[in-house]
């Protein structure tokens, strides 16, 4: 089975910084890396087989092609697109947040 490459956004990597400073101060260094596994492993099946995450964000923000996958036991979604030779990490956001708000940020 072939793999496509994951490249994460910048807006991606800051929020994966927030996330990784936020469990650090508040849970430990523990979950924080445990946060980091699982965002490794997600981001494993994402290349290996990007058509499973949920499209339920490509309709309501009508971005064709966005998907999103969770993280296992973390509260957050990966939102990406496949791209012919790569997939497209848009953003890491936690699931309580205003999606459709926070998908709308421009990269800075």
């Amino acid at each position: 089975m072939s793999w496509k490459r994951v490249v994460p956004r910048k807006l991606a990597r800051r929020d994966v910084e927030a996330a990784i400073d936020l469990y650090l101060g508040e849970a430990g260094p523990n979950i924080a890396l445990g946060f980091i596994d699982a965002l490794q492993s997600a981001y494993r099946a994402i290349a290996e087989r990007p058509s499973v995450g949920s499209p339920r964000y490509a309709h309501e923000l009508a971005i064709p092609g966005l998907r999103s996958r969770a993280p296992k036991n973390y509260p957050y979604l990966v939102f990406y697109a496949e791209r012919v030779d790569h997939i497209d990490i848009w953003r890491v956001l936690h699931s309580r947040r205003d999606m459709p708000t926070r998908m709308r940020e421009a990269e800075r």
